[in-house]
C-alpha cells in the first residue's frame, strides 16, 4: 500500500517533540512537508526532523497537490478556520483536541465529514490499548462500570504560554478537563444528561485554573433491566486558589442510600463520570475514609477537590 503524505500544519512541541517521531515510525504513512509562519523556523524544523519539504506559511503547505492529509496542532482559536481551510483544499485532516471553542463552531465542517476525514486527536480514541480497555469493560472484566475518577493536573504561571491566553482558548477545561471528559464519554458509551461543575480562575491570566465538575449519563445506558432511573452521586467539593482568594463549593445531589453498600463498593456505584484538572504542581488529596493527606499544594490553597460517591438504591 502507498503510504499516506502528511503535511504537519505548525512547528509547534506537541508536533516536533511527540507526534512526528511516533509517525515516522510508521510505515503506512510519509510526513512529507512541514509549515510555519516563518521559513527559517519551518527549515529548521524540517532539517532536525528529516523532513523533505519546508514551507513558509500555511497557505503554501495547503496548496501542495501532493499532500493528502494535514495534522493540525495549531492553538485552539485556529483548529476551526485552519481545518476548513485544509479540508476545502481536499485534505483528510487530524486536529489537535479540542477542536472547536465551541460547538456550534463545527458546524463549517460537517458539509465536509462526507468527503474528507476529519478526526480530533484525542488518543483515547484511537489508541489499541484503550480500546482493547473499553472492550474489556463492555465484558465485565471488573464488574458492571458505574462510575470513573479522573484527576489531571500540572502546573503553568506562564502568561507567555499559550495555555494561559483566554482571548486564544486557554484554561485549564480546554487544556487537559477535555481528556477526562473524552475518556467518561468512551468508557460509559454514553452522553451526560447533567453536568454540575466549579471553576476558579486566575485574577491575572482570566483563564480557569482549576475546574471539577460532575458529569451524570442515564442509568438505563449502562443497565436498564437493573436501574431505569438515572443514579446521582453525593460530592463534596472545594476550589483549590491562592491566599485570599474566594472558595466555591460545588452543589450536592444526594440519592437514596443502600444501608446495605459497603465501603469497598461506594466509591464504583455510580453513572457519573467525575473529573477534576488544575495547574496545580502538587495536588493535596484527602481521602475520606483514611484522611491521609498529601503533600500541600503548590500555591498552598484550600484542600482541593474530593468527591465522595455514595451507591443509591434503585426502588
Amino acid at each position: 500500500m502507498k503510504p499516506v503524505r502528511w503535511g504537519i500544519l505548525s512547528t509547534a512541541l506537541i508536533a516536533t517533540e511527540k507526534v512526528i517521531p511516533a509517525m515516522r515510525g510508521c510505515s503506512t504513512l510519509e510526513v512529507a512537508a512541514i509549515a510555519s509562519r516563518s521559513q527559517p523556523a519551518a527549515d529548521a524544523a524540517a532539517t532536525s526532523l528529516g523532513i523533505p519539504t519546508a514551507y513558509g506559511s500555511y497557505e503554501a503547505l495547503l496548496a501542495d497537490p501532493t499532500i493528502e492529509a494535514i495534522y493540525n496542532p495549531l492553538p485552539n482559536h485556529l483548529h476551526v478556520p485552519l481545518t476548513l481551510a485544509a479540508v476545502r483544499a481536499g485534505k483528510h485532516v487530524l486536529c489537535e483536541k479540542p477542536m472547536a471553542l465551541r460547538a456550534p463552531e463545527l458546524d463549517v465542517l460537517r458539509p465536509y465529514a462526507s468527503t474528507v476525514h476529519i478526526r480530533e486527536a484525542f488518543m483515547v480514541r484511537h489508541h489499541p490499548q484503550w480500546a482493547e480497555v473499553r472492550e474489556l469493560v463492555r465484558q465485565g472484566a471488573i464488574g458492571e462500570l458505574r462510575y470513573l475518577h479522573i484527576p489531571f493536573s500540572y502546573f503553568n504561571d506562564d502568561p507567555r504560554n499559550i495555555r494561559n491566553r483566554a482571548d486564544i482558548g486557554g484554561g485549564a477545561l480546554l487544556d487537559i478537563g477535555c481528556y477526562a471528559v473524552a475518556a467518561g464519554r468512551w468508557f460509559h458509551e454514553a452522553e451526560p444528561e447533567r453536568v454540575v461543575a466549579t471553576i476558579d480562575r486566575d485574577p491575572a491570566l482570566g483563564t480557569d485554573r482549576l475546574a471539577s465538575g460532575l458529569l451524570d449519563s442515564a442509568a438505563a445506558a449502562i443497565s436498564p433491566s437493573r436501574c431505569p432511573r438515572k443514579v446521582l452521586a453525593t460530592s463534596v467539593s472545594s476550589s483549590s486558589a491562592p491566599r485570599g482568594a474566594s472558595r466555591s463549593t460545588c452543589p450536592s445531589t444526594r440519592p437514596r442510600v443502600n444501608p446495605r453498600a459497603t465501603a469497598s463498593t461506594a466509591a464504583v456505584h455510580s453513572t457519573a463520570v467525575v473529573w477534576r484538572w488544575s495547574r496545580c504542581r502538587r495536588a493535596t488529596n484527602t481521602s475520606s475514609r483514611s484522611r491521609r493527606s498529601r503533600a500541600p499544594c503548590a500555591w498552598s490553597g484550600p484542600t482541593p477537590v474530593r468527591w465522595t460517591m455514595r451507591r443509591p438504591t434503585c426502588g
